[in-house]
């Protein structure tokens, strides 16, 4: 790329930044190609042309205590692009979630002079609030992608801009597009969609007692049948090794997670962005969330939220069940499923109530809304191109 292009640094420090860092330099390259984008992220943001200086599956983690298993890869990833601050002369520093690390880079940029831009932001409405302030101080700009945290950051005199949900820009599925579980083998029979995680310590939590509320389902409903989309981070091999339960008819899908997500009847969905993409897809879900107990007990005691699925967030109520730690084990998920599955009325209703959630998520084209934004910041052209203004 040539050395007089402006340049943008991306950092995305999991699969869900990876999906929606890609989106956005998506949308940047197309809008003004002069533009040169590096980035910390995946496959994504690779495919669409953005030279990754960093893979973002050695930083991921889950849950509190886990950070110390990467520790390493994280200290060493971030000295590496505090290097890459100070001397590339960047025009523009975008941050994409996973704040205790990209507060630290914003804090660099900061210091160099680079303007920041962060992209989905820091759930300080949830857990450690006092974190607002520092993001003023590091931070020009944000592009918050739920309705209610605008407020909170020109509260504090952040320049914020509500832009939409940009899952909505990712997760359209056409009438006419089919996958394998389109072509239902197993008509009148519910078609479980299970979903454990992106990655594998999750899975390895998760899966069993999926795998045990699948077996009490099929004994309720004998025709059921499951469906599990792997994750873009993990292997179907992985997965397939995890998986020990033949007598479970499981079809594993890849790169389908959505289709399979629409198709099915009911998803056992663990918790994250995964159950925003499930309600957005109106399928109703149960949610499930296991992490170790020191983790678990730390974020108690820290998270100021009733609930811990983002689509219960949103909607302000509980529209899904949510089961946590050890509820989250085989027979309470089998009897929330079952519920679901039986009860019509309460069916109904949870729909009705995601098709709210999904409203209130704005409308599609957040990445280019975002892309606008980080291009004004730098004082390049772009080409205008109509786009729906966000709810």
């Amino acid at each position: 790329m040539s050395s007089g292009k402006k340049k943008i640094l991306i950092v995305a420090g999991e699969a869900s930044g990876d999906l929606h860092g890609s989106g956005l330099a998506t949308a940047i390259i197309r809008l003004c190609p002069d533009v040169s984008v590096y980035g910390v992220g995946n496959g994504l943001m690779r495919q669409v042309g953005v030279e990754i200086i960093i893979d973002s599956s050695r930083l991921a983690v889950v849950g509190i205590t886990e950070v110390f298993s990467r520790i390493g890869s994280l200290l060493k990833a971030y000295r590496q692009l505090k290097k890459f601050i100070r001397t590339n002369h960047l025009a523009l520093l975008v941050l994409i979630d996973f704040p205790d690390f990209n507060l630290l880079l914003a804090r660099e940029a900061k210091r160099a002079g680079v303007p920041v831009l962060y992209y989905i932001s820091p759930q300080v409405w949830a857990w450690r609030s006092g974190r607002v302030h520092k993001i003023a101080s590091r931070v020009n700009k944000m592009a918050v992608i739920l309705p209610f945290e605008i407020s909170i950051y020109r509260n504090v005199g952040l320049d914020a801009e509500f832009v939409g949900h940009p899952l909505l820009d990712v997760l359209y599925v056409s009438k006419e597009e089919t996958s394998p579980v389109n072509e239902r083998k197993w008509r009148g029979a519910p078609l479980i969609a299970l979903l454990p995680g992106s990655r594998a310590k999750e899975v390895k939590s998760l899966l069993p007692s999926m795998a045990r509320a699948a077996g009490i389902i099929m004994k309720k409903k004998p025709g059921a049948r499951f469906i599990l989309p792997i994750a873009p981070t993990l292997s179907l091999p992985e997965v397939k090794k995890i998986w020990q339960y033949p007598s479970i008819p499981v079809e594993f899908v890849e790169d389908k997670t959505y289709q399979a997500i629409k198709t099915a009847d009911l998803a056992i969905v663990a918790s994250g962005t995964a159950t925003l993409e499930t309600a957005i897809l109106n399928t109703p879900m149960v949610i499930v969330y296991q992490v170790s107990p020191v983790s678990y007990l730390i974020a108690r005691a820290l998270v100021k939220m009733n609930w811990i699925g983002l689509v219960n967030i949103v909607a302000g109520r509980r529209v899904v069940p949510e089961l946590l730690q050890k509820e989250a084990n085989g027979e309470r998920i089998a009897a929330e499923a079952l519920k679901i599955l039986d009860d019509e009325s309460y069916r109904k209703e949870m729909i009705q109530a995601l098709a709210e959630v999904r409203e209130k998520l704005g409308t599609p084209g957040a990445a280019e809304r975002v892309a606008k934004m980080a291009l004004e910041m730098i004082g390049e052209n772009f080409r205008h191109r109509s786009v729906n203004n966000a709810q």
